[in-house]
Parts: structure tokens; sequence; C-alpha cells
């Protein structure tokens, strides 16, 4: 039963996220024909929603939202084998409900298929930077316990990828899903997710390598102080 709560606070979370970004992305389109416009729209509804579902469900879940992230946990011991496929479950179907109900309020056809193509060297590179980013992010602050940050740490780090990555920073397979369904301005071909999602995937373990040496490095230095 506890592990089930988890799962839900998970489902929610991933469901809002994924929610708010399509739909700020069709509000986007709607509101200007200029893509920096729409992104910029995109931009700011993510990160503060983002930044509002990590301090609600942070304490209860841990607020993953992430598969990469989930995984990364498990495998750095900071969350139980158990909760894992739950917890990816959850996730995934979070995300792809959370498209569907932002194709709804915007009075679309609730399931479509999205047809941006997303497939390029660059952008391949552009999600292992964004998703590895977004590990170091997490775990760096755990490691100083000053996950209190994290809320505020992660958004930031998301909003400056949408902008600094070729890709905008999708960072999580999940969300990448989900966003299948829905052919908008944030929406993926199905032919582009498998490249993305092995972005993702390489990107949280880089990213898990990345903290772990730099988290080592900091506590040397401060032993010889």
């Amino acid at each position: 039963m506890h592990t089930l709560r988890l799962a839900l606070a998970e489902f929610f979370g991933t469901l809002v996220l994924v929610a708010t970004v399509v739909g700020s992305g069709i509000m986007g389109t709607q509101m200007s024909d200029d893509p920096g416009v729409a992104l910029l729209i995109n931009t700011l509804s993510t990160i503060f929603v983002l930044a509002l579902l990590i301090l609600i469900l942070g304490p209860i879940s841990g607020a993953h939202f992430n598969p990469a992230v989930t995984l990364v946990m498990w495998a750095k011991k900071l969350q139980p084998g158990v909760r894992v496929l739950p917890y990816v479950i959850a996730q995934i179907t979070g995300a792809i409900s959370g498209a569907i109900l932002a194709n709804i309020m915007f009075d679309q056809a609730p399931i479509q298929i999205a047809s941006t193509q997303r497939v390029s060297p660059g952008l391949f590179i552009g999600e292992i930077v964004a998703t590895a980013g977004l590990l170091v992010v997490i775990l760096v602050f755990i490691a100083r316990e000053q996950a209190r940050f994290v809320p505020f740490a992660v958004a930031a780090w998301i909003g400056s990828a949408y902008f600094f990555t070729s890709s905008t920073s999708f960072a999580n397979p999940a969300v990448t899903i989900g966003r299948v369904f829905s052919d908008s301005f944030a929406g993926i071909a199905p032919p582009s997710v498998g490249p993305f999602v092995l972005a993702q995937l390489i990107g949280a373990a880089l990213g898990a390598v990345l903290a772990w040496a730099i988290i080592d490095s900091t506590h040397k230095k401060e032993n010889h102080v």
C-alpha cells in the first residue's frame, strides 16, 4: 500500500508535468507565430510547475517523475529496488495521460501521434548533456545534504537547457514517450523516441559518474584543509 501511494504521487506529478509541457506548447503557438516566443512560454510554464511539483511531492515520493532519475537513485542505493518498476510504470502512464489531458483542454483530438522528427547527431548529444547535467545537479545537492535546494536547482537547469541544448532538454524518457501523443509544438515523432531515450540513459549514467567524481574530489579537498 505504501509503494502504491508513492507510485500514485509519481503518476500525478508526471501527469501534471507533461500536461504543462504540452499545454503551454500549444498555448505558445496559439499566442504567437514566433517560435522563440512559443519556446519562452513553454519554458517558463514548465520550470515553475516543475519546481512546485518537486516542492509538493518531494517529501512523499522523491518527486522523480523520470525513469532515468529513478534508475540512478536505485543504482546509488538511494532508492529501494522494489519501487523501481512501480515508479517507472507510474511515470510513463502519467506522462501519456498528461499529453491526452492537454489535448482535451485545447479542444483537440484526445489521442494524437506526433509528426515532429527529432533525429540528428546534435540532438542526440543535446539530450546526453541535458540529462547528465540534471543528474549532476540532483546528486550533488543530495550529497551536500542540501536537498531543499533541489526544486529550484532542477528548474534552473531545465530552464537553461531549454535554450542552450539543441534538443530543448527533454532529459526524461517518460516525458519523451508522453510527448509522442500530441502532434503539437511539444511533440516528438515515434521514430525519434528510441534515440532520445538512449541518449537520456547514457546521459544519466554519465551524470552519475560525474557527480561521484565531483563529490569525491570535494570530500578529499575538505579532508586536506
